[in-house]
């Protein structure tokens, strides 16, 4: 269904970021990005969604295709147009607006009746209950937890094919993460939606995963099924947090680590 095929990118025309990254979302799946910060996972996810443009960002090689049309170079509201969203980082809640308010912004690309829409409203509040009592209350007055709920919502309200979700986790306290990684199951599941998930959380996000890539330094250097991911020694070690029985592990050896790239080999 979508395909990023060997693409490079490079902010202000000098800075590389992303150097010959291929990855692919297929039909109905949930494929997971994983890596340290600054390894050029939430730059793919721009690069998908066009919002790339909005940080003087560009995609100066390989190509996205989605459905066998390419789209590297889109507008990002006729991508979304084309049922691709992202949920951003941070949540970028419109805080003036109600909880309400917010979600029925995803909703501006469509054409539907406005019956339509409120079905889907309905839909919404069908996965995140508690919304529906905070409905009518400004976005700024709710919790991080209820804003997470709130903008994947809004994200749902676009009615999307494809969902990018971006660190979703991020702030929020353990049992508000599960619920927040059962609902996005629960989407896949039920509405067929195919989620390209960015996540730090790398447990939470192989629970639901079918499929992952680790990137590190603006490369995929690993990826295959969860049950790959799950099992190798070296992401267990340094991404799942199951480590070889050495809780003392010096910064030296996480170095000679990184120079050995075991798991090219």
């Amino acid at each position: 269904m979508l395909l990023v095929n060997n693409i490079e990118v490079i902010y202000n025309k000098v800075i590389l970021v992303l150097k010959g990254v291929s990855l692919e979302i297929p039909d109905g799946k949930i494929v997971t990005l994983l890596g340290a910060n600054g390894g050029g996972k939430t730059t793919t996810l721009k690069s998908v969604s066009g919002l790339l443009r909005t940080e003087l960002g560009e995609v100066t090689e390989g190509s996205i295709i989605w459905n066998d049309r390419r789209i590297d170079g889109m507008p990002a509201h006729k991508i979304v147009e084309l049922g691709i969203v992202q949920i951003q980082e941070g949540r970028m809640a419109l805080e003036h607006l109600t909880a309400e308010e917010n979600m029925r912004v995803g909703a501006y690309s469509r054409k539907e009746e406005r019956a339509t829409i409120a079905r889907d409203l309905g839909m919404v509040y069908d996965y995140f209950p508690i919304l529906k009592t905070l409905r009518n209350r400004v976005a700024g007055y709710l919790s991080g937890g209820e804003q997470q709920m709130m903008v994947i919502g809004r994200g749902m309200m676009s009615s999307p094919k494809v969902m990018l979700l971006d660190e979703p986790s991020m702030g929020l306290a353990p049992i508000m993460v599960r619920g927040i990684f059962e609902i996005v199951g629960r989407l896949n599941r039920e509405r067929h939606t195919s989620i390209l998930l960015v996540e730090q959380n790398a447990v939470a996000a192989l629970k639901i995963a079918d499929y992952g890539y680790i990137m590190e330094n603006g490369r995929v250097v690993f990826d295959g099924p969860k049950e790959k991911l799950q099992e190798n020694e070296d992401v267990k070690e340094f991404y799942l947090g199951f480590g070889r029985g050495d809780s003392t592990k010096s910064y030296r050896a996480v170095k000679h680590y990184k120079r050995r790239k075991r798991w090219l080999g």
